[in-house]
């Protein structure tokens, strides 16, 4: 389950709050994107069939919700990311990132931090 950027920003706006209409979605997301409602409904009819929400019926409404956890989305979307562009490797990233982006002495303070937690765990 792959989820789009398109989708990704209706995902956010239901994790923050739900559950919400189309129309309040369009209402939350419409100035920033651009999207009409119909735009809207068809994202939302892609994730339906994607199962990443779910819908229940409130009138002649359908009210929307998250089926899938932020968590969840993160750790598949980190998963496929480190698979593709790094063989599943952690180090690697971590390398490439500490060489493309000037690490502040907090961070790296941190991950000797998180080095130690996970030594401890073993």
């Amino acid at each position: 389950m792959t989820i789009t950027d398109a989708e990704m920003r209706i995902m956010q706006t239901l994790w923050a709050s739900s559950p919400l209409t189309a129309a309040d979605i369009a209402t939350a997301v419409g100035e920033e994107t651009g999207w009409r409602a119909g735009t809207i409904k068809a994202l939302l009819n892609r994730m339906l069939n994607k199962g990443v929400v779910s819908a229940r019926k409130d009138g002649r409404r359908y009210l929307y919700s998250p089926a899938v956890k932020r968590k969840d989305c993160l750790i598949r979307a980190t998963s496929e990311f480190l698979d593709r562009w790094f063989d599943g490797h952690l180090t690697p990233f971590v390398a490439h990132l500490s060489h493309a982006r000037q690490l502040e002495r907090r961070e790296i303070e941190e991950l000797r931090k998180l080095i130690e937690e996970i030594e401890d765990d073993d």
